[in-house]
């Protein structure tokens, strides 16, 4: 490190040493959450190198030969690759229009509750399924729809109908996905969105009132614009992680005869790389989506810069 002779530099580093000194205890807290971030997320990086090279589970990484972009090539040129990319976009895409809004509604209309001992019963009522395990929640909508017991199919049957077998046609298994995620997760990330409108300055409301605003367009003009900038923040966040979609529901829900419309660029990673051994094609295929998750999270953050200036993750 060159030798530091400018007084601005000194004086820099003095304030940034005392900063450490009085926060000493809270930089002492990151530490667990830093180091869980490099052993569990940074450190895993290092064998991504196996979507370059022949890899042999004998071999190791480093004795493995480089193959260069074989790999891609052969998950490009596959006939799951069409049909994996339909599956992400298009969960992705009604994820993104039916379930992003979904807790930014719920928060909206929480906010609107006169009665603060119904509005907190109700918000935990929403938020609870959040912390059941994916598994029970799948196991719950497996026997709700089960064909012979199933809570809808007799409800269905009552009303005249016929009973069906929902999880095994292709045609129904976007919206039983993307209902169950709703149900599962909109009470908890509503959350966010109530902590973001109860920041907003009560003197707006009072001067929306003064103008002879109803509740209505109180909601329209002050509390939305109030929680757009955290709207945007969560878009980017959602757009960044648009082709990760949340494969082990998927995993636990589908089977051989829904893959048409279940099957994505997940699930294909871990039936050719897990299940099939396959960990250079499941490694090039993951690669692949995490790239294509980073060039979203830039285009986004710029096209949410434009219309808001603090709308942006930087």
């Amino acid at each position: 490190m060159p030798p530091i002779t400018h007084k601005a530099d000194l004086s820099r580093l003095q304030r940034i040493k005392k900063t450490i000194i009085r926060d000493k205890y809270l930089y002492l807290l990151l530490i667990p959450f830093i180091a869980w971030y490099i052993i569990f997320l940074y450190r895993p990086m290092y064998g991504l190198q196996i979507a370059f090279k022949d890899y042999s589970i004998f071999q190791g990484i480093e004795a493995s030969p480089w193959v260069g972009f074989q790999h891609f090539v052969q998950f490009f040129e596959s006939d799951y690759f069409i049909r994996t990319l339909k599956n992400t976009i298009l969960i992705s895409l009604y994820t993104l229009v039916f379930a992003f809004p979904a807790p930014i509604i719920l928060a909206l209309l929480f906010n609107e509750i006169k009665s603060a001992t119904y509005r907190k019963i109700t918000q935990t009522a929403t938020y609870l399924p959040y912390f059941i395990s994916i598994v029970v929640v799948a196991g719950l909508v497996t026997n709700f729809l089960s064909p012979s017991n199933g809570l809808v199919n007799i409800i269905i049957e009552k009303l005249g109908g016929e009973k069906n077998y929902f999880l095994t046609n292709p045609e129904y298994f976007r919206s039983i996905f993307i209902g169950m995620n709703i149900w599962k997760d909109v009470g908890f990330n509503a959350i966010i969105y109530i902590a973001a409108i109860s920041g907003i300055n009560p003197q707006l409301y009072e001067a929306a009132k003064m103008d002879g605003a109803n509740r209505w367009k109180q909601m329209w003009h002050v509390t939305l614009p109030g929680i757009i900038p955290t709207i945007l923040i969560l878009f980017i966040l959602n757009i960044g992680t648009f082709l990760e979609v949340g494969y082990e529901a998927i995993i636990l829900l589908y089977q051989p005869a829904t893959y048409e419309t279940a099957d994505v660029i997940n699930t294909y990673v871990y039936r050719a790389g897990l299940q099939g051994a396959n960990y250079e094609l499941g490694a090039a295929a993951g690669l692949f989506n995490a790239v294509v998750g980073l060039v979203l999270v830039v285009i986004a953050n710029k096209i949410t810069k434009r219309f808001s200036e603090s709308g942006g993750l930087w």
